[in-house]
């Protein structure tokens, strides 16, 4: 199996790392190949051995059994127009956060060898030296339109992600990027918010000596790269700023609650918050 991965941080790396664990254990040869446009990432992936070699021309990938798609999405965008040429036998899949433009920007020629998946996984770290073989392990696996694979390939993609231990689902890209403003991406506005909130006061040093969890969780993810999450921002902006309406009218809902004193409906506004992790 020779697979390329373009973009060797903390979801291409961990990728890597969890198929070079199951190629292993099955007593089968796995050559990854890596492109990275930081150097020193080249240098750590190979340091790591998270990629046995390293090229920096997307030709040398094109003949490959996969190729791993692990970079911020626009330039994701820019990345699949060079894979037009990829050989017939070669299965793409790509990690993005937003799946809709990058589904439409797939040239025809090689969309029936195209697997659009978005991992629900991944930390507030990046770069190489954060890549975990155990990222994906237990975790939700979103692939969508894949009425528009050929089988051969939508398998391979299928087996891999259920060998590596991920749950898949299924979803319209559309649906996808709808859901995914208010689960993942609308939570990393949040967190950004209250950071920058946090910050914004006289004596953020003070405040901060008070965090414990419950602070911590919340603005854990207010550590991500801002490269990435611009990107995903900008591609999903219609289905975040709905997200970010939504969760304004029950910000404004919760301050007149406590400006009123109206404690009785503020417990049941809380209560029905609760309902929701009868559903997770």
């Amino acid at each position: 199996m020779k697979v390329g991965i373009i973009g060797l941080g903390l979801m291409g790396g961990s990728f890597a790392l969890a198929l070079k664990k199951l190629y292993k254990n099955k007593g089968e040869k796995l050559e990854i190949v890596g492109i990275d446009h930081n150097d020193q990432h080249c240098i750590e992936a190979l340091e790591l051995k998270i990629a046995d070699r390293i090229t920096d021309d997307i030709n040398d990938l094109l003949d490959l059994d996969l190729i791993v798609l692990t970079v911020p999405v626009n330039a994701m965008l820019k990345i699949i127009l060079e894979l037009k040429d990829i050989s017939e036998h070669t299965t793409v899949i790509d990690f993005g956060s937003t799946k809709e433009l990058i589904i439409k920007a797939i040239p025809k020629e090689i969309r029936a060898n195209f697997v659009a998946a978005h991992p629900m996984t991944g930390t507030e770290k990046f770069g190489p030296t954060a890549a975990d073989r155990k990222l994906y392990r237990g975790k939700v696996v979103v692939l969508c339109d894949t009425e528009e694979n050929d089988p051969k390939h939508l398998k391979l993609a299928k087996n891999l992600f259920r060998e590596l231990g991920m749950k898949i689902f299924y979803m319209g890209a559309k649906e996808h990027d709808r859901h995914a403003a208010y689960i993942s991406h609308m939570p990393h506005a949040v967190s950004f918010s209250l950071a920058n909130a946090v910050m914004a006061q006289q004596n953020p040093q003070s405040i901060l000596a008070m965090a414990g969890g419950g602070f911590k969780d919340m603005s854990r993810i207010a550590k991500s790269s801002p490269n990435m999450w611009i990107d995903v921002f900008k591609q999903n902006k219609d289905n975040l700023l709905d997200a970010v309406d939504s969760i304004n009218n029950e910000l404004s809902k919760f301050q007149e609650l406590v400006k009123n004193e109206n404690w009785e409906e503020l417990r049941n506004w809380i209560l029905n918050a609760n309902k929701l992790h009868d559903i997770l």
